[in-house]
């Protein structure tokens, strides 16, 4: 039996991690294989089980996570598996990439430390797997088959498609990639998520029935009037891919990047389509501007590339290493933490409230320097008086995302309209203007976290099913004013 007490006796363990210098020589996972399940059991035992499990409501899944951390504690993985099954397509991508805001609302955690619940997801995911337990479900079809077109590939577009598909729509993915999985195949390295498990769900939506058309161009090859004529509903998951810029001064200069161009070539070559990457960092003097998980994964990357130096600059300052005061429980704090990235690169790696103004041309008239200067605490602008210039041949710009890319052809061609925001627009439902047209995703909600994008899918899938038969029985785990948070 589990031990109803453990959240006082037992302590809070992570997941090992391999050592840092072993994984800078290499493109693996950073955790230890094998290293988490002979601890997770006991780390599920310190779940109270409380009555108003609060970690519910910052999960935008709705994860039952009570329920799983109670049935792991009781061996029952099996059960556990199917439970949370039941709220996420995907546990072993957001067990790996999910920033966790369930944790940072665990009662535990107004005075201790937290429930591992990522780690504790992330066993259950990988033991689905390996015992078989997570298999294809493909429908039994009665009735007319109704067509549905979902464009994107990323994990709003991915969990969608296999709902509809699940709930026995004929679904067809169209992604302009060479392979599908959006950012999860070309902007995650590989060090965080490895790329056979993406392969894996793909093999399980395709032997569900769900099809996918790639290296198509939707908009272009083919149009927004030609997908309304031959599906019954279209869902476009086009994700928030148009990157935030720098208006400084030699920001048009050769070696000043976005950081997903970097990651997509480095990305490529790991899986093989490349021998190397035009822009590596081997050798270089690397400064990465920007402070947020993309910056940490170009961080990483950079350092498995062997440059000669790498900083990050990152315009905020340094967080607090506990909550402020102005982020109360269950909020997810804005608090210092470390990646295994910054982990592997050490201290001084990261300056903070440092402002990018400007970027500086050697004699070839390429990147030579990165000039910053201290940020101010208010606007954040530059003091003067303090500014620096590193010496970079490489500039990375992690700044975000403000939305999808503009003009792009297929949105004047469904009748869809593109918020100040740089979203688009939709209602409480995904619907849009065009009847039959949805939106889900990073699309229409902007920049968000992994969770968000899965709980969209799902969600818009259901409201598809229901426009397209009048009812559902698919689950949808967003409301209407649960949307409107930002994690």
């Amino acid at each position: 039996m589990a031990d109803r007490m453990a959240f006082l006796t037992t302590s809070r363990a992570e997941r090992a991690r391999r050592d840092a210098r072993e994984r800078l020589g290499d493109w693996r996972e950073v955790y230890r294989p094998g290293a988490l399940l002979p601890v997770v059991g006991g780390q599920a035992e310190r779940c109270m089980d409380c009555g108003l499990p609060f970690c519910h409501a910052a999960c935008p899944l709705g994860n039952l996570v009570p329920e799983w951390n109670r049935l792991v504690a009781e061996d029952d993985w099996r059960a556990a598996a199917a439970r949370l099954l039941a709220t996420n397509n995907f546990p072993e991508f957001t067990g790996r990439l999910c920033p966790a805001p369930c944790e940072s609302a665990c009662v535990l955690a107004i005075g201790g430390a937290a429930v591992t619940i990522k780690n504790v997801e992330l066993a259950i995911a990988d033991r689905a797997w390996e015992a078989g337990w997570d298999r294809p479900q493909p429908p039994e079809r009665r009735g007319p088959q109704r067509r549905v077109a979902v464009v994107g590939s990323g994990p709003a577009g991915l969990a969608a498609a296999q709902q509809l598909t699940r709930a026995g729509h004929t679904t067809t993915v169209y992604e302009r990639a060479d392979r599908p999985g959006g950012l999860l195949r070309y902007g995650i390295p590989a060090f965080r998520l490895e790329k056979h498990r993406l392969d894996r769900r793909l093999d399980q939506l395709r032997a569900e029935g769900t099809a996918f058309r790639t290296g198509v161009r939707v908009g272009w090859d083919v149009t927004g009037e030609e997908l309304r004529a031959g599906y019954d509903a279209v869902l476009v998951a086009v994700g928030a891919t148009a990157c935030r810029e720098l208006a400084v001064p030699g920001r048009g200069l050769p070696g000043v990047h976005p950081a997903m161009e970097y990651l997509t070539w480095a990305n490529r070559v790991d899986e093989g389509d490349c021998a190397a990457s035009p822009l590596s960092a081997e050798g270089r003097e690397v400064v990465i501007v920007g402070g947020g998980d993309t910056a940490a994964d170009c961080l990483g990357t950079a350092l498995r590339q062997r440059p000669a130096s790498v900083t990050q600059l990152d315009i905020n300052p340094r967080p607090p290493e506990r909550r402020a005061p102005g982020q109360p429980w269950p909020v997810h704090p804005k608090v210092y933490r470390e990646t295994t990235s910054h982990e592997e690169s050490g201290a001084g790696s990261r300056v903070f409230a440092a402002a990018t103004v400007g970027f500086e041309p050697g004699p070839d008239r390429r990147l030579a320097g990165v000039c910053f200067a201290e940020a101010e605490p208010g606007d954040r602008s530059a003091r003067a008086g303090t500014g620096r210039t590193l010496p970079a041949q490489l500039a990375l710009l992690a700044l975000g995302f403000t939305g999808p890319e503009p003009d792009q052809p297929l949105f004047a061609q469904l009748g869809l309209a593109v918020g100040s925001d740089g979203t688009l627009e939709r209602d409480d439902e995904y619907g849009t203007g065009t009847d039959g047209v949805f939106v889900a995703g990073d699309a229409g909600r902007g920049q968000s976290l992994i969770v968000w994008a899965i709980a969209e899918g799902r969600a818009a899938a259901a409201a598809v099913d229901r426009y397209l038969r009048g009812r559902t029985e698919l689950p949808s785990p967003i409301s209407a004013s649960a949307r409107a948070l930002t994690l």
